[in-house]
């Protein structure tokens, strides 16, 4: 979504550094009345929801006439590679937050409304505001992200790393279709997801040896 604002009466937008990232984002006190402050929020919403939740708040931002304090509206990803039961590989992407979705904002009561009130949308993250009395829970009051978080979420996305993914637990048998022992066969006895790669039980010079692999290197057997 655009940064420049559709209205001419509307104020100035500036993406500025959190204030918990040692700025406090003052302005000029000539430019304060005629400024925005934009500024990276997560948002929690239902687990899968992520592409359902983004494309109706990019369109509820236009109906609500808040497009102009919305400004984007990102979920994270990395390019990933599923190895399925038959051993063919499907192109797809991996979240880098599940369950989350970025919004650049200017924070108001019409945007934090606008937010909420989205089907599938959980909270923002942030803060809660704990009330005086009794024991209900407070409402959470959003936290802007630092620009740090931002950076760092957005450069692991950039990164473009690879993940592979793949449909397989122990006692799963693969064959090795790359490296120094293709064309051996042998039985799963650990998964390591976040490594990308497995150990399994390769039968080498008539014995059961532990072979570490990478999934890449393998493909699961019916």
């Amino acid at each position: 979504m655009p940064d420049d604002l559709t209205t001419p009466d509307a104020p100035e937008v500036l993406d500025l550094p959190a204030p918990n990232e040692g700025d406090d984002g003052t302005l000029p006190l000539e430019a304060v009345a005629n400024t925005a402050i934009a500024r990276w929020y997560a948002v929690q919403v239902a687990s899968s929801c992520e592409k359902k939740v983004k494309a109706t708040l990019e369109q509820r931002a236009v109906t609500l006439g808040v497009s102009n304090r919305i400004l984007e509206i990102e979920i994270p990803q990395t390019p990933a590679v599923k190895l399925k039961k038959d051993g063919t590989r499907q192109s797809t992407e991996e979240k880098v937050f599940p369950g989350y979705v970025l919004v650049r904002m200017v924070l108001d009561e019409d945007t934090m409304m606008a937010v909420r009130s989205t089907p599938n949308v959980i909270n923002f993250v942030g803060a809660e505001d704990r009330r005086a009395t009794g024991k209900a829970r407070g409402h959470i009051k959003p936290r802007p992200l630092s620009r740090s978080e931002v950076d760092r979420i957005f450069k692991r996305a950039a990164e473009k790393k690879t993940v592979v993914k793949v449909d397989l637990t122990e006692g799963d048998q693969i064959l090795v279709t790359a490296g120094p022992f293709k064309d051996f066969q042998g039985e799963v006895i650990e998964v390591s997801g976040k490594r990308n790669k497995l150990k399994a039980l390769l039968s080498i010079f008539g014995r059961e040896t532990p072979v570490e692999l990478e999934f890449s290197q393998i493909s699961k057997q019916n």
